[in-house]
């Protein structure tokens, strides 16, 4: 993710991965969305959103996958766009933790 990259384009990136690994089937919505006044708000990062993201942007990626009957995961990041990249503003450990 960058400045002038397209949000469905930051969407289909998302969703390569998660074909590559086998578990395309089960990715059933959009990746993210934008943060501000609204729970969810553009920039929506979904499939034919052709919204260009600039600087100042924010918005969530949680791609989620869910097995029907057994489980679901999703773990949301925020970020922010900045001049030249994407800045995370959620840093918490991604590190399974079994107690």
């Amino acid at each position: 993710m960058r400045p002038n990259v397209k949000a469905e384009d930051v969407d289909r990136a998302a969703r390569k991965v998660i074909e590559d690994a086998g578990y395309g089937e089960y990715f059933t919505h959009r990746t993210g969305h934008g943060l501000g006044l609204e729970v969810h708000e553009e920039p929506y990062i979904a499939p034919g959103n052709k919204t260009v993201l600039k600087p100042d942007m924010t918005f969530t990626i949680e791609p989620g996958i869910y097995l029907t009957g057994k489980f679901g995961v999703r773990i949301e990041d925020d970020v922010a766009v900045s001049t030249s990249k994407v800045k995370p503003l959620s840093n918490l450990s991604k590190e399974l933790l079994v107690t």
